[in-house]
């Protein structure tokens, strides 16, 4: 265990306040890996996925940079669809995990956060040593989401339909941040939090 970072997952459905805490945990100096930036690098120009994505899906990369909402259309319809994006993605999202977390043992890190969306319905969770969920009441989480630009009911069910449930996803975690109190209050759970992770570290090295 000494030899690398203890991987704390952290992960939480749409609408729960993940990015936020994600946040909390760097400001406390933890090295934070996001998985949705490192999709974005991927569909940027020069991206990695660019030309697979190009051939599996005509028409949905335009001036060399993917266009997300094209994409999101015909994989939204198409289980297939979705499943060949998934086999084109994840293991370009895998590489730069890889290197986020040799760059973060060479520096000495103790723990590294993974953010990652859909950790339990990747199965990742079975690949980190804690999870952290981040978690609102159902109503809180509607509200948030359908402030959202472009965002309607029946889109956020279909999101939801796709994700392992809240109740789960608590029932599952090591910790739970609650975010519907605000953000200092998320703050002092992340702080706790980050005291017992590094307990858990020690017991295990120990």
């Amino acid at each position: 265990m000494a030899d690398r970072p203890y991987l704390v997952g952290l992960t939480g459905s749409i609408g729960m306040g993940k990015t936020e805490t994600a946040k909390m945990f760097a400001r406390l100096g933890i090295p934070v890996y996001d998985a949705d930036a490192a999709v974005h690098r991927l569909y940027e120009p020069g991206g990695a996925a660019v030309e697979p994505i190009a051939e599996a899906f005509p028409g949905t990369v335009v001036d060399g940079r993917v266009d997300r909402a094209e994409l999101t259309k015909r994989v939204t319809v198409d289980k297939d669809a979705f499943k060949k994006l998934e086999a084109i993605v994840h293991p370009l999202v895998g590489l730069q995990q890889r290197g986020f977390l040799e760059q973060a043992a060479a520096e000495g890190a103790e723990l590294v956060v993974l953010d990652i969306p859909l950790l339990f319905e990747t199965g990742g969770h079975a690949r980190v040593d804690a999870v952290v969920v981040v978690s609102a009441p159902h109503h809180v989480q509607r509200t948030r989401v359908l402030e959202r630009p472009g965002m309607t009911a029946d889109k956020l069910d279909h999101i939801l339909s796709r994700q392992v449930p809240d109740a789960e996803k608590r029932a599952q975690a090591h910790f739970v941040v609650e975010t519907e109190h605000g953000l200092d209050h998320a703050f002092e759970q992340v702080k706790n939090i980050v005291a017992a992770l590094h307990q858990r570290r020690l017991a295990q090295q120990g």
